[in-house]
């Protein structure tokens, strides 16, 4: 059976309030509108030494504060420059402290007014994920799990908000990567799916209109499924009858995924909920790119209650292929750390809400 723990079982949580609660400075979305981005920053470390960072993170290889504090800089100016201004919410993924987040929100970038941070990452792992938000978080949760003595790498953060006091929560994930074995991993990926799924149930028991979004590096395609011919349940489904005969009736630790506006799990049992992907829909392409092929591991997952024209309603998504997030061949462009060049081999995806 798993094991679920939340707050300090393994975890190391860190939220922190960088000033009081005033209303928004410059930048941001207008009123009636939000907008949240969502991007593995790829391997974010600071600028110190303490013996878990990655081979080219260290100060053998060259790596040193200048560089840090450059890419800081690079980073906070990409952001800066996203067409419409800062959003509201930056979901990051590949960060290695808290101090890294704290120094986006309060360097160029503090003048858009980031004050609420929220950061964890497991125990003996270099690397976690975090939120820097111009909204207040009134909840937060971290979820991890142990699967068959084995810990999932990183926790899944939850946050409840109430912009322009209308809520809703946000789910920020970076499960686990085929490293070792599509195959192999597909488990902890799947457990992740499974808290995912635990929670979404337990919120519409106790607040049915309560709307969703899981947002993240998933390490899953939307249509992993497909991709691996359709004889291998993943922790990301499509809504499909082979899907739904394929997983049959045991465990649920998986999430349909749905292009249908409001999402549906036609093919499966009523109690199982559907998330609409953009991809395949509003996002095309990819926003990786991984041995010549574009993948769509980066993911907005969002309930039905986005299509209701009530509350926050689904207004778009987009990959920022773009520059600078983009090289001469179109591609993400990769941070290089020796040569200090790039940003990450991820695109930002953003998401754009309006208010009914």
């Amino acid at each position: 059976m798993p094991k679920f723990f939340r707050r300090g079982a393994g975890c190391t949580l860190t939220a922190m309030l960088l000033m009081g609660a005033c209303c928004l400075p410059e930048g941001g979305s207008s009123p009636g509108s939000l907008r949240i981005l969502s991007w593995n920053v790829q391997t974010l470390f600071d600028g110190n030494q303490v013996g878990n960072e990655y081979g080219e993170y260290r100060s053998e290889a060259g790596w040193a504060e200048e560089k840090y504090s450059a890419r800081i800089s690079a980073l906070s100016r990409a952001i800066d420059q996203i067409d419409g201004g800062p959003p509201d919410v930056l979901a990051l993924m590949e960060i290695e402290n808290l101090q890294c987040l704290t120094a986006l929100a309060q360097g160029e970038l503090a003048k858009y007014g980031y004050k609420w941070i929220y950061f964890a990452g497991n125990k003996g792992m270099s690397q976690g994920l975090g939120v820097v938000s111009r909204i207040p978080f009134t909840e937060t949760r971290a979820h991890g799990m142990v699967w068959e003595q084995e810990a999932v790498p990183r926790p899944v953060l939850e946050l409840w908000m109430r912009p322009e006091d209308t809520p809703l929560v946000l789910f920020v994930c970076h499960w686990k990567s085929k490293l070792g074995g599509e195959e192999e991993t597909e488990t902890l990926r799947r457990a992740s799916a499974r808290i995912i799924l635990r929670r979404v149930r337990e919120i519409r028991a106790a607040y049915p209109d309560m709307p969703v979004v899981i947002t993240g590096d998933l390490n899953e395609n939307h249509d992993e499924f497909y991709r691996r011919g359709g004889k291998s349940l993943c922790a990301l489904v499509p809504d499909d009858p082979d899907a739904a005969t394929y997983a049959g009736l045991g465990n649920h630790d998986f999430l349909v995924l749905s292009g249908e506006k409001p999402p549906t799990a036609a093919s499966f049992d009523a109690s199982i909920p559907a998330f609409y992907s953009p991809w395949g829909q509003e996002l095309l392409n990819g926003s990786y790119y991984y041995k010549k092929n574009w993948e769509t591991v980066d993911h907005f997952l969002l309930t039905e209650q986005f299509f209701d024209e009530a509350g926050w309603d689904f207004s778009g998504c987009r990959v920022l292929a773009e520059d600078p997030f983009i090289n001469a061949k179109g591609t993400p462009a990769a941070y290089n750390p020796r040569s200090g060049y790039g940003l990450s081999d991820h695109l930002p995806l953003m998401l754009e809400l309006t208010k009914y």
